[in-house]
C-alpha cells in the first residue's frame, strides 16, 4: 500500500510538472514558466522572421504579423518611404522578403485568438494602417486613462506595446499581464 501511495504522488507530480511549459529566461532575466496548457497559445503568432525583426526593431517594437490584416502589411511595405514620416525604405530583396512574411503571417492568415477578433473588428475594405486604429485595439485600451501612457516619459505612445505587456514578444498580451512603468501592474 505504501508503494502504490508513492507511486501515485510521483505519478501526479509528473504530470503537474508537464502541464507547465517552459519558455525559459529572456535577456532581463524574466522567467516565463507560468503558461500551463489553459493559457498554452500566445494570442497572436510571436514575430519568427530574423530579417523582419532586425530591421523594423531597429526603430520600434517588431509588431506580431497577426496584429493587423494583409491589406494593412501591403499598405504600410510599399509606403516605406514615408513610413509615419520616416524614410524606411529597404533594399528591395529585404522588403520583398520582410512583405512575404507578413503577408503570410498577417491576422488574416491566422487561427490565434487575439487575430481572429481583430480581424472581426475590420471591416472588409478597411486597411488600417496602425495597430491603435483598430476598433479591437481601442476597445481594449479604453480604460487606461491617457497619462498613463502617451503622458508617460517611460511609454511615450499606445503604440509602444512591450511597454507595458511585458510578454508581447511572445505574442500574449493578456490583460492579467500588464504593468504600466512608474505606475505599476494594471488591473481594471
Amino acid at each position: 500500500m505504501k508503494y502504490f501511495i508513492l507511486i501515485v504522488i510521483v505519478f501526479v507530480s509528473l504530470i503537474v510538472l508537464s502541464i507547465k511549459v517552459s519558455l525559459g529566461e529572456d535577456e532581463h532575466g524574466y522567467e516565463h514558466d507560468r503558461y500551463t496548457l489553459f493559457e498554452k497559445q500566445p494570442g497572436v503568432a510571436p514575430v519568427k522572421n530574423h530579417l523582419y525583426e532586425q530591421e523594423c526593431s531597429s526603430c520600434h517594437f517588431a509588431y506580431p504579423p497577426g496584429l493587423l490584416p494583409a491589406q494593412s502589411w501591403q499598405a504600410i511595405m510599399t509606403g516605406l518611404g514615408d513610413h509615419f514620416g520616416e524614410n524606411a525604405e529597404l533594399a528591395e530583396p529585404d522588403r520583398s522578403a520582410i512583405q512575404t512574411y507578413l503577408l503570410a503571417n498577417s491576422a488574416d492568415t491566422s487561427e490565434l485568438r487575439r487575430s481572429r477578433k481583430i480581424m472581426r473588428s475590420v471591416s472588409a475594405s478597411a486597411v488600417p494602417l496602425r495597430i491603435t486604429e483598430l476598433r479591437y485595439f481601442k476597445h481594449e485600451h479604453d480604460e487606461i486613462p491617457a497619462r498613463l501612457v502617451t503622458g508617460n516619459p517611460d511609454v511615450g505612445s499606445f503604440s509602444q506595446c512591450d511597454r507595458c505587456h511585458q510578454d508581447a514578444k511572445y505574442g500574449f498580451f493578456s490583460e492579467n499581464k500588464i504593468t504600466i512603468p512608474g505606475y505599476g501592474r494594471w488591473d481594471d
